[in-house]
């Protein structure tokens, strides 16, 4: 089939397209290379997919006339483009700019493709709010512009679901790390800070928060899931994580484990709106997309120090 990938440059988006392309199918990435993070990261990014034969258009989704370059064609769309976190660098219009305004002209375009089997819209537990716990019943309590615009996206899409105007279902993703991870995440941050002596800044208090921390290729298994059950997931809302909590200390400990090295660690304010616990509640995903992540954080850690080893040192 053919596979429309957004964001495709980004870090899960990127796994996503690689695992789609090994399973056969024809994968279509764009991305607009935004300069959110260090653009050459994305490049590399790209680069590696280029060589294996996925292409990756620069185009911007708030652009029309740019996705209009695009053709019609699509069986499958996977939108991971967004306006990622919850940094203060970040205006409100920024995030609504790239999550709604560039959901909605996607959207228009996805209306387009007449053979569309299925829209695979990518979300966050930061729809959910402070406490991540829950089932997909429960009312959202966003408490920062990431999750608002994020849940006005999702909503966009199933409002279309709704109409009958096509089928679609939104995935919500639990704190993903791997190889590729973002710059300025946990993982990617502390291990990059530790092969380089820099204090690692920690944030006031979030040596306690508990995380669903989930491998990035246990994400890429619940995504690609969903090919081929398009009546199946239809207008639903399907948390994508693991079950297993882990504190921010215990990550850091592991990290410490495998460098066999002590981190030093600087106390900077905490972030207004961020997660105090997420806990993936994953029972819909296993009933509806036989999901079950199975890396645990060691396993996955090591993987990931791996990565940046063979690409930063």
């Amino acid at each position: 089939m053919k596979i429309l990938v957004t964001g495709a440059a980004g870090y899960i988006a990127s796994h996503t397209a690689e695992r789609l392309y090994s399973l056969g199918h024809e994968v279509v990435g764009l991305d607009n290379f935004s300069d959110y993070y260090d653009v050459s990261l994305k490049q590399m990014n790209a680069n590696a997919l280029n060589v294996k034969g996925i292409k990756i258009n620069t185009i911007d989704l708030r652009d029309v006339a740019q996705l209009q370059t695009l053709p019609v064609d699509f069986d499958y769309i996977f939108h991971f483009a967004a306006q990622p976190g919850i940094s203060a660098t970040s205006s409100f219009e920024d995030y609504l700019s790239n999550n709604v305004i560039g959901t909605k002209n996607l959207l228009d375009f996805a209306l387009k493709n007449k053979e569309l089997a299925l829209f695979v819209n990518i979300a966050t537990s930061s729809i959910y709010g402070i406490h991540a716990t829950f089932d997909e019943t429960v009312v959202p309590s966003p408490a920062s512009f990431y999750g608002v615009t994020k849940l006005a996206a999702e909503q966009l899409i199933l409002a279309s679901s709704r109409l009958g105007q096509l089928k679609a279902c939104s995935l919500r993703l639990y704190s993903v790390y791997g190889p590729r991870e973002r710059p300025e995440k946990l993982y990617t941050k502390l291990i990059a800070n530790a092969f380089n002596n820099v204090p690692f800044p920690l944030f006031k208090g979030s040596e306690n928060h508990l995380r669903s921390f989930t491998y990035v290729q246990d994400i890429v298994d619940g995504v690609v899931s969903v090919i081929g059950k398009a009546d199946l997931v239809n207008n639903e809302i399907i948390n994508l994580g693991t079950e297993e909590e882990n504190t921010t200390q215990q990550g850091i400990e592991i990290v410490e484990q495998i460098l066999n090295k002590k981190i030093d660690l600087q106390i900077v304010d905490a972030r207004t709106g961020d997660q105090l616990r997420t806990k993936a509640v994953i029972e819909k995903a296993r009933r509806l997309l036989g999901y079950n992540p199975k890396t645990s954080l060691y396993e996955g850690l090591k993987e990931q120090v791996q990565w940046y080893q063979d690409n930063f040192l």
